[in-house]
């Protein structure tokens, strides 16, 4: 799973103020430490991966991954390709095991990948 939980909380965990138990339960773990639109400059998180036919794109909130085990969430996924069916189940697993945050979630399902080479002709010029 490729997420970061931009939290006060897991921020001070990540550089040793707290640890993981005191992160779980700190005051701060709802607390955004960013977020889109929240200043005039956004650092953001660029991950590239290589996307194959038939993969499974997931974008969540803290919500659901802080809730639910990557492996969970994984194993979820994975078994099954109704992605309607599969959301529902997440989500209501989120509810049952936390169920103190809200939960966003989207499933993308790739259904082809088109390989393109570099462009070697003339450079394309703007009018």
């Amino acid at each position: 799973m490729l997420t970061n939980d931009h939290t006060v909380a897991n921020e001070q965990l990540h550089l040793g103020i707290l640890s993981k138990t005191e992160a779980d339960s700190a005051s701060t773990r709802h607390i955004l430490s960013r977020s889109l639109g929240s200043s005039l400059f956004v650092k953001i998180d660029v991950v590239e991966v290589r996307v194959q036919p038939d993969d499974v794109l997931m974008l969540c909130s803290d919500g659901l991954h802080g809730a639910v085990s990557s492996e969970e969430i994984a194993y979820t996924v994975s078994r099954g390709r109704d992605l309607h069916a599969i959301a529902k189940t997440l989500v209501a697993s989120a509810n049952r095991q936390d169920g103190s945050d809200n939960v966003s979630l989207q499933l993308i399902a790739v259904r082809d990948v088109e390989r393109v080479g570099m462009y070697r002709g003339r450079p394309y010029k703007l009018r």
